[in-house]
């Protein structure tokens, strides 16, 4: 009946009481979009059984007693014996001891009691034997023999046995001394510790109706969890467009965007091309203006000069033969007055010019920040086919909050949870009720000991009275028979002394002899195994208790006995905070993992996910406007302007030759002809070039327009170069790059959503994962605890044995060694009276010659007689 009790109490400490989760949720959290979830921590009980007990000083006492017991019983546990024992015993078998196995588990045990049986034997024969050496002691001491006769022989040695023999009976009462504080610290302790016996049991039961109390919370903190994971996957539910469109817009990315760069970058090379043969055509005509200027006047000076030379005064009769040499230089370099740059003679750029600006009324950067839109909301369009998975998701979250909130209803959780608080607080009740009676114990108890102990400080008295009269009544003149009355009172006082002794000693050690066979063996069969855990290996034996059953716990408890459940095992996870769910294998019985994957539809989570087919075909990344463009583009005839042409003229200079230099040499050639018509006319076409090199040619090198319109025309022609190099066959490869993306989209995209689609799932059901891991996880280390269950057997241990049986060893020790010392102070005390106690009779002897042996009497003879006697 217990045993179903027990079930149950389990089964509900798994369970929660019944708990609405819509009224006990946590509101929605912000969670991250995927991850580690965060559950928080555990509520934990607070126990406070501390199962520890340091004995103190009287430890050394326990220590003493501990290898006593060892010397007397050094063998091993038997552990062999006891599991052979206790088959028999649990089996419910007869003994037949004629049988050899019993005569040898019979010889087996008195081998291993031989210690205590000696001990034991010893102890019986001084039980018996002492009183009857007593009583034929005061039998022969009436009979003035052993020490009766009241006449002490004069030895001269006599002061110094007195001496002797009092020291030894003052070293044996000394030894009795200690064995009978011994035994006194042992029985104060068992009384003070009565206190601290009743607060672990206090302290023990509080536990238990901790642990009854906190683990319905803890399960309702499981319970009340699900909602970290149910509005995290809500989150990422809403946020499926983000979270599987992104992945899938950032996996089809790596494709699509190098496309849709390639044909950004060509719409700019277009306009780059445009302000190009633009730039070209503007700085060709600035240019040609001004070298048009330059070679008119250039024409008009050379033409003049060549009238001038043709002159009957430079090449007729009458000129010499110098002038006639320097008309003839000077016309033979007429031909170097010619512009180098003729940029009249390059072809314009009209032509394409035209038929770029015609391609460009085709926004090609419109209609690509068109397909980078479409591509870009592939998450809205994720997230519209999606909605009906969403919704029936959300739907299944609702139904798995009410099939968790219902789990405490599958089992009787309040009625057990509250017959096992009434139990413990009817128990701890009687417990508390029978204090006043174990007090009462508890009080008779220590009078018996006690009175035992008076037993031996009686004689102890008897003692140390008789030594310290003795020697305070000692007279070294004084004869036997002439003592003093002090001295005659300590030896009446040890002699008292000695017949308490034989009134006492043998019950004393009738109750050592008793306490010792008791003692010991809980010592050394249950306290010592127990702290070596052998005791534990007795109990796990397999078939123990029943000859069906491996392991008795769960054979009986779940009829399965080959499951790994010992009691070491439960107790070693009870001492170490785990779980009652790990402590007790419940998940044999109860598999939280198994009843919340199926009550998490993990696998109906699945399915929905499954069935979804994202389509992407309605993504365009260029539509055909743009391709034509491109097309168009790589027709425009930029690649057939004569590039070459173009650099060449830029690269010249403004003319053949420096005119400055021209014209200075010129005046020096001129300066040798005679002074007449010719010189001057030449001298005045000497300053006509001076003076066209400082208006045309100078502003044609220095000024910032012409200089402007060189350069640009230079980078133009450059830029226009690089863009016409291979044009036709960087527009195919950019159009096949975004077919290719584009296919990858209408006809390959299903693939990679499959994909993503799948990370995604994995991601849901990962959070319920996480949940029921978590959950796993806290059954078997955090929730229901069973520390105060593994406290109870170490109290039991405590009180049981630090407490108990150590006392209850001491106390015997203490006693025993009392006892046995009993014997030599009954020899001493005997002994000593002769020296304390004043003779009837002593010998006598006269004061003659040694020789005279007929005068001398060596015999007795009475004291003299005193009134004040």
């Amino acid at each position: 009946m217990w045993k179903t009790g027990l079930l149950l109490l389990f089964w509900g400490l798994l369970t929660s009481s019944e708990l609405q989760q819509e009224a006990t949720e946590p509101e929605p959290r912000n969670q991250p979009p995927s991850g580690k979830l965060d559950f928080g921590y555990v509520p934990q009980g607070d126990y406070k059984t501390l199962a520890y007990y340091e004995p103190g000083v009287i430890g050394i006492l326990f220590h003493m007693v501990h290898a006593f017991l060892y010397v007397v019983q050094p063998n091993p546990f038997p552990e062999d014996l006891v599991v052979k024992v206790a088959k028999d015993k649990f089996g419910a078998i007869q003994s037949e001891y004629q049988k050899p196995e019993n005569i040898v588990l019979t010889l087996q045990a008195i081998y291993y009691e031989t210690g205590f049986m000696v001990c034991a034997v010893l102890g019986l024969l001084f039980i018996v034997l002492l009183p009857l050496v007593g009583l034929f002691f005061c039998l022969c001491r009436c009979c003035e023999n052993c020490g009766g006769e009241m006449h002490q022989r004069q030895r001269k040695n006599a002061d110094c046995q007195r001496g002797l023999l009092t020291t030894l009976l003052f070293a044996t009462s000394l030894i009795i001394t200690a064995g009978v504080l011994c035994a006194y610290a042992a029985n104060q302790n068992l009384s003070s510790q009565l206190e601290g016996m009743k607060r672990l049991v206090s302290s023990n039961l509080e536990d238990l109706q901790t642990f009854a109390n906190e683990t319905p919370t803890q399960i309702d903190y499981l319970i009340a969890q699900y909602a970290t994971a149910k509005y995290t996957v809500i989150s990422d539910l809403d946020n499926v467009g983000p979270l599987l469109g992104g992945n899938i817009h950032v996996e089809l990315g790596t494709e699509v965007h190098p496309a849709l760069d390639g044909v950004l970058r060509m719409a700019g090379a277009m306009r780059e091309t445009k302000e190009a043969l633009e730039n070209v055509s503007v700085s060709l005509e600035v240019l040609q203006e001004a070298t048009g200027k330059l070679h008119f006047n250039l024409s008009l000076v050379r033409s003049s000069l060549n009238r001038t030379l043709n002159d009957p005064g430079c090449s007729g009769e009458d000129s010499d033969a110098t002038t006639t040499q320097l008309c003839r230089s000077i016309h033979s370099s007429l031909a170097q007055l010619h512009v180098s740059a003729n940029f009249t003679r390059l072809p314009d750029v009209n032509n394409q010019l035209e038929s770029v600006n015609q391609v460009l009324k085709t926004d090609l950067s419109d209609i690509i920040q068109k397909g980078f839109s479409s591509f870009n909301d592939t998450p809205g369009m994720v997230s519209d086919q999606m909605r009906d998975v969403v919704e029936g998701a959300r739907g299944l979250l609702d139904v798995i909050s009410t099939n968790i909130s219902s789990f405490s209803k599958v089992f009787p959780v309040h009625s057990s949870l509250a017959n096992f608080t009434n139990f413990i607080i009817h128990t701890q009740s009687k417990i508390e009720d029978s204090y006043p009676e174990i007090d009462q114990i508890d009080f008779y108890r220590w009078i018996c000991c006690t009175g035992l102990c008076c037993m031996v400080v009686l004689i102890l008295a008897f003692n140390f009275l008789a030594i310290l009269c003795g020697t305070m009544g000692y007279d070294k003149h004084a004869s036997p028979t002439t003592r003093g009355c002090v001295s005659n009172t300590g030896g009446t006082l040890l002699m008292a002394g000695v017949g308490f002794s034989f009134l006492f000693s043998w019950i004393l050690m009738g109750v050592v002899t008793a306490t010792f066979l008791v003692g010991g063996n809980v010592e050394k069969l249950v306290c010592e195994p127990f702290h070596t855990k052998e005791l534990f290996k007795v109990l796990d034996t397999p078939h123990l208790v029943n000859p069906e059953w491996r392991n008795f716990i769960p054979g009986y408890m779940y009829n399965d006995s080959d499951l790994d459940l010992t009691v070491e095992n439960f107790y070693s996870n009870c001492k170490n905070n785990r779980s009652l769910y790990s402590a007790m294998r419940l998940d044999k019985v109860f598999n939280v993992t198994t009843l919340l994957n199926s009550s998490l539809y993990t696998k109906e989570v699945a399915k929905m996910f499954d069935s979804v087919k994202i389509d992407l075909r309605g993504i365009v990344l260029l539509e055909s406007e743009g391709k034509q463009s491109l097309i168009d583009f790589s027709e425009t005839g930029i690649a057939e302007i004569n590039y070459a042409a173009y650099l060449a003229e830029v690269n010249k200079g403004v003319t053949l030759v420096d005119l400055l230099s021209y014209a200075n040499e010129l005046e020096a050639q001129t300066d040798l002809m005679p002074k007449g018509p010719l010189q001057t006319s030449l001298k005045g076409h000497t300053n006509s070039l001076r003076q066209i090199h400082s208006q045309l040619v100078i502003p044609m090198e220095q000024a910032m327009k012409y200089v402007r319109a060189r350069s640009t025309l230079n980078q133009s022609i450059r830029l226009l170069e690089r863009t016409a190099s291979d044009l036709p066959n960087k527009i195919t490869d950019v159009l096949k790059t975004i077919e290719a993306a584009q296919y990858l989209i209408s006809q390959n995209a299903t693939h990679v959503a499959i994909q993503e689609t799948e990370k995604y799932k994995q991601t849901i059901v990962g959070y319920f994962r996480q949940y029921i891991e978590w959950v796993r996880t806290s059954l078997t280390m955090e929730v229901a605890a069973c520390k105060p269950f593994s406290n109870i057997v170490d109290t039991v241990e405590i009180v049981a044995c630090s407490f108990l049986v150590d006392s209850l060893n001491t106390f015997w020790f203490g006693l025993g060694c009392c006892a046995l010392f009993l014997l030599p102070s009954i020899i001493l005390s005997v002994k000593l009276a002769k020296f304390y106690r004043r003779m009837d009779t002593e010998d006598v002897y006269d004061d003659i010659p040694a020789y005279d042996t007929m005068t001398r009497f060596p015999r007795a003879s009475a004291p003299p007689r005193h009134i004040d006697w």
